[in-house]
């Protein structure tokens, strides 16, 4: 028997398909093990030595894979071919070390790029062992992440109340989002002109043409700088007579995009059906271990986590064969397209993202996935295609025109392209991160030199000039990619850290700098510059790099980082907090301190008119007060126009035709319908909380509206006719169907989740079993029933799995599990807790004839209502398997395990795992 390792039970039930009886192939559910969430466990002075815990959710899994092994030849560790892909087989690797279930078995690592009978079976052919250099440069990221966040986390809380943690590249990318936010603030708009003639040919054709020049001058698009420049020019078009000066005709290739890698893929499905990146790596998840096509399961995509954008040669014939069938040999070049990664730091081990089967069709696909599935499968096979068409063949034209009114010559110019074959257009044009009207696309009638023309129409425009637009989440990959800052695993899960933490919003597609995130920024760029600049960040990548190619000590890069990194902690240690608030305060002066329409001193204070503004730090974060504090008690948020967004009308209610208004109350702002005196005695006013991710200032009325009308029912549920309905919880947007709540994910939206969608959502909730509801209890398994206390369940608590009956829960011993534990082993647990007194039988259930009387104490104690347990935050991770029975470790040099029992919680909060 060969034992076959995989990350998840999909990817496993259909390679087991594919191998047969001789193969067990089991999943590991990811990573096994990981750093504890306390400080120690990367050890700088012992040459950077680790701890690794054994995740408790693992612990069951490591011992089915153990077990498993006893009766096996050989170990095959098939998880996903890239870096965390290794990383996972070695850890567990490590761990079945550790546990000595490695006797003399054959261990073999194998790879494939796509979960298809036919490359699963090749890889099976070509073993290798597990990769040394990229488990190393895993290791070394890994602790890079822990150590930056362990040692600069602390520092953020003690200097900076209410910040929440900082992290290696999280850091560097939340500076780009707030350095845009600066320059928009710094932003001066200047005023200019454009004058555009419409102007006819002789046969009535109408086309547009540009001042470009006046009287010998040139004239760029900012140099008609006042209204009455503009005036004096309008004067002269409009006595002018026009007339052909050159026509100038081009011919022109425009070549088709390279396949895609993770980068693009993100931000082309951003562009093109607004899903987040890391919605967008869920449905490439799904596509890649596949659906069922003829009773066996296929992956539909390659792997999706790649730098790469060369494909297979077979794929490349298969391409030419689709194209060649669906839009004829036209389309097909002479040569097939070979494409190279220019991006810095590109890892090519890996094809690009394409279709495992490009003769699948995306409209013979369509009823086999849902909606957003069948779209980026589209896109996917659609880009893939294009890459290999021929190229459009286009033909620019310049049309340059002389005016002439009395002495005065001016010129005017129009361009046009024409689409002489359409190539590659014809199935696929690449979406745009700004909206900017392309003249260059427009068609020109058709003109000749000398020829005279007649003004129609003169548009005379006053403009402004603009501030760079704020990142999209797919410009801002793209700005990541282009600055070597991240790698492609790692973008989707910078984004959402930085959206949950509350560092940036995204609003109308556009990500916006939060106060919290900005005086995050300020302070690294005060105190820790260089770890925040995008050269030192992208020279560290480059390192990690050289770990994978082997070219270096994974801890000598780090040996050269922690030196001067702690040195820069060190040197802060001794900063006050008014210190570093008064430096901060001074960055983001113009953030926070908007001029005055009066011109007055914007720092003055408003309540007193004596004291300053300037910022302080509270509980929740940095905020503006006064310098008389405690006499003055004026404060308000950082933003200033922040305190103006609340108590205000919004417009009118159409149905009630009530006023639409957003308050401020006790728990923070909310929308509300009315007023009190618009509804009956007794009766409240319907309200509305904003979402999390929104400010009062973004509420407009159509969105109040919106929000007024949650929850709304979306249908009935198809098996059981109750209502499913879609509304906005504490904890973010949901569906709920009876008992059982289901968040929604990202690019789902609570306005418009259809049916389809919420089923699946409820129907994957459910299947979850008890952490996945929120509300109902969990039914558990059924082994049968008890003698006296009825039906007899196994179920997982918080604290490990155990077995109940009416009302009495015994924990199940380590040497038994859920799956082993049998009736009469489950009844003489229960027994044995009754006879001790640990439990009370459910009113109407009887009691035990082992059970002992209770005392008259217990009996009272046990009877009255139990409290309500006081809401507690989140445990680090290390705190939470404080409580578990002891973690499986693995001991390797350099690192070491946690000991037998597992470690004190943690002191101080966790900073949480930093994103690499």
């Amino acid at each position: 028997m060969n034992i076959v390792i995989v990350e998840s039970p999909a990817k496993a039930k259909t390679i087991n398909k594919y191998l047969g009886a001789s193969y067990e192939v089991l999943a590991s559910f990811g990573h096994v093990r990981d750093l504890p969430a306390k400080n120690g466990s990367v050890d700088p002075d012992a040459n950077f030595q680790m701890i690794w815990e054994v995740d408790p959710k693992a612990a069951s899994r490591l011992n089915d894979i153990a077990k498993a092994l006893k009766g096996a030849d050989k170990l095959i560790l098939a998880t996903d071919p890239d870096r965390e892909g290794e990383a996972i087989s070695w850890h567990v690797l490590e761990v079945l070390k550790e546990k000595r279930a490695i006797k003399d078995h054959t261990i073999e690592r194998v790879v494939f790029n796509a979960i298809t009978k036919q490359a699963v079976t090749d890889a099976m052919k070509n073993p290798r062992q597990i990769d040394g250099a990229l488990v190393d440069a895993y290791m070394a990221r890994r602790a890079l992440d822990y150590l930056v966040g362990f040692t600069l986390s602390p520092v953020l809380w003690r200097k900076l109340p209410g910040a929440r943690s900082a992290g290696r590249v999280q850091s560097v990318a939340l500076r780009l989002v707030c350095d845009r936010e600066l320059e928009i603030e710094k932003f001066v708009p200047r005023e200019y002109w454009s004058l555009v003639a419409t102007l006819t040919t002789p046969r009535g054709d109408a086309f547009e043409a540009r001042l470009i020049g006046a009287d010998g001058k040139k004239i760029q698009r900012l140099d008609i700088g006042t209204g009455a420049e503009a005036e004096d020019l309008k004067k002269a078009i409009e006595a002018a007579n026009f007339s052909v000066s050159t026509v100038e005709a081009k011919p022109a290739r425009r070549n088709p995009h390279a396949p895609f890698t993770t980068s693009t893929l993100q931000q082309e499905a951003s562009r093109k059906m607004g899903f987040a990146p890391a919605h967008t790596m869920r449905i490439a998840q799904r596509l890649y271990e596949g659906i069922d096509i003829g009773g066996e399961t296929t992956g539909l995509i390659t792997y999706m986590r790649t730098d790469g954008v060369q494909i297979d040669g077979s794929a490349i014939t298969q391409a030419r064969k689709v194209i060649g069938e669906d839009y004829g040999n036209a389309y097909v070049p002479d040569a097939p397209r070979q494409y190279q990664t220019k991006a810095k730091n590109a890892q090519e081990a890996h094809e690009a993202i394409r279709p495992t089967d490009l003769s699948r069709r995306p409209a013979d696909m369509r009823h086999r996935l849902d909606t957003d599935q069948a779209k980026l499968y589209e896109l996917i096979w659609t880009r893939t295609i294009a890459s290999q068409m021929e190229s459009a063949e286009l033909e620019r034209t310049t049309v340059d025109i002389t005016a002439k009114a009395g002495s005065r010559v001016l010129e005017l110019r129009a361009t046009g392209q024409v689409v002489k074959f359409d190539g590659f257009l014809a199935l696929y044009q690449e979406g745009r991160d700004d909206d900017a009207d392309d003249e260059d696309s427009r068609r020109l009638p058709a003109m000749s030199e000398g020829e005279a023309l007649k003004r129609k129409e003169l548009a005379v425009t006053q403009h402004f000039t603009e501030p760079p637009p704020r990142f999209s989440e797919a410009s801002l990959v793209k700005r990541m990619e282009e600055l070597g800052i991240g790698r492609p695993s790692t973008y989707a899960s910078i984004l959402q850290v930085l959206k949950d933490r509350g560092y940036v919003k995204l609003e109308k597609k556009r990500l916006h700098g939060e106060d919290k995130g900005r005086v995050v920024v300020a302070f690294l760029e005060n105190f820790f510059a260089r770890y925040v600049e995008y050269d030192f960040t992208a020279a560290l990548e480059e390192q990690l790099d050289r770990i994978s190619n082997n070219e270096i000590s994974w801890q000598q890069v780090l040996k050269d980082f922690w030196g001067d990194f702690i040195g820069a902690v060190n040197e802060i240690k001794d900063l006050r907090v008014t210190q570093v608030l008064d430096a901060l305060d001074d960055m983001l002066g113009p953030h926070i301190y908007a001029p005055r329409e009066d011109g007055g001193d914007p720092r003055q204070c408003p309540t007193c008119g004596t004291g300053k503004l300037n910022l302080k730090a509270g509980k929740f974060g940095a905020f503006v007060g006064c310098t008389n504090y405690p006499e003055c008690r004026y404060t308000r948020p950082l933003a200033a126009d922040s305190e103006a967004s609340v108590d205000r009308i919004l417009g009118k209610d159409p149905v009630s035709d009530l006023d639409v208004v957003v308050k401020a109350g006790r728990f923070g702002p909310y929308i509300q319908l009315g007023d009190q005196k618009d509804y009956a005695e007794g009766e409240k006013p319907k309200r509305a909380g904003i979402p999390k991710n929104m400010s009062p200032g973004d509420i407009e009325l159509e969105l109040a509206l919106k929000l007024l009308s949650l929850p709304r029912e979306i249908g009935k549920h198809p098996e059981t006719g109750e209502p499913i309905t879609a509304g906005l919880g504490r904890f973010g947007p949901f569906v709920r169907h009876e008992k059982t709540y289901a968040s929604l994910e990202a690019g789902d939206e609570v306005f418009d989740i259809g049916l389809n969608r919420a089923v699946t959502l409820i129907a994957e909730k459910i299947a979850k079993g008890p952490s996945g509801r929120r509300f109902g209890a969990d039914p558990g398994k059924p082994l049968g029933d008890h003698p006296t206390l009825g039906g007899v369940a196994v179920k997982s608590g918080r604290y490990g799995a155990y077995v109940t009956a009416g009302g009495v829960n015994a924990t199940i011993p380590s040497d038994k599990t859920q799956d082993t534990i049998t009736l009469p082993e489950a009844i003489a647990l229960i027994d044995e807790r009754v006879a001790k007194g640990g439990g009370k039988p459910k009113r109407g259930a009887k009691k035990a004839k082992a059970a002992k009387p209770a005392a008259a104490g217990a009996d009272a104690k046990a009877a009255k209502p139990a409290k309500k347990p006081a809401a507690k935050k989140a445990k680090p991770k290390s705190e939470a398997a404080s409580k578990a029975r002891a973690p499986v470790t693995a001991k390797t040099s350099p690192t070491k395990t946690s000991p037998s029992k597992a470690a004190k919680p943690a002191a101080k909060k966790s900073a949480g795992k930093a994103n690499g």
